[in-house]
């Protein structure tokens, strides 16, 4: 306990407008980091005076539409054979990427239109990975970063009137907070392994 509490201790010092626009890009690829632990983190510093609350939304949402755009390019460019392939290759299971993944994303991309790209960034499972199909089916680059901003940045606000409210109510959370932040710690670990272990059955039973 006291590890993490030292290890959380040093992410808290090192949450700025910065770092807060990188983890979301971060985010905002293919790569397994849930915004839950970056936005209301930077929100709930934002409310002991350290940073500007309206500043991380924005900085994180940069970030988000930044992250988006490589999954974009790299899907318009690659095209569809290559990004499949990548996400069935030993680096794309890494990732926690898949062929049905990516298929469940063109899929909610094709039923809902170019508002998907807004619509889905608030859907779990599929925000991370909207931009692919958007850049496979080639959608307009400026619908993209505004319906992306848009959605990125009403995500945002969620998670940093979270990192708010969590500050009010502080007194009556702090003792259990660093147990609280364990388990969903604990969690996110098992559920990577879990999710490791499903693809590599699914892809088991394709060959």
């Amino acid at each position: 306990m006291e590890l993490f509490q030292t290890l959380l201790d040093w992410y808290m010092d090192n949450l700025n407008y910065f770092t807060v626009a990188l983890l979301m890009a971060v985010e905002s690829t293919f790569m397994p980091l849930p915004s839950e632990v970056v936005v209301p983190f930077a929100a709930y510093k934002a409310a002991q005076g350290d940073l500007n609350v309206f500043l991380i939304v924005l900085t994180g949402t940069v970030g988000a539409l930044c992250g988006s755009m490589i999954n974009y390019t790299l899907a318009f460019y690659l095209g569809r054979p290559l990004v499949y392939k990548f996400a069935g290759s030993k680096l794309g299971r890494i990732f926690l990427l898949s062929k049905a993944k990516i298929q469940h994303a063109e899929d909610y991309f094709k039923r809902n239109g170019r508002t998907s790209t807004f619509i889905g960034r608030l859907v779990p499972g599929v925000r991370h990975l909207i931009s692919i199909p958007a850049g496979l089916s080639k959608m307009n680059l400026r619908d993209f970063m505004l319906f992306t901003f848009i959605g990125a940045g009403i995500w945002n606000i969620v998670l940093a009137v979270i990192g708010y409210f969590l500050y009010e109510i502080r007194e009556q959370i702090l003792p259990y907070v660093g147990y609280i932040l364990l388990a969903l710690g604990a969690g996110f670990v098992v559920y990577l392994i879990l999710k490791g272990r499903k693809n590599k059955k699914t892809i088991s039973r394709k060959y």
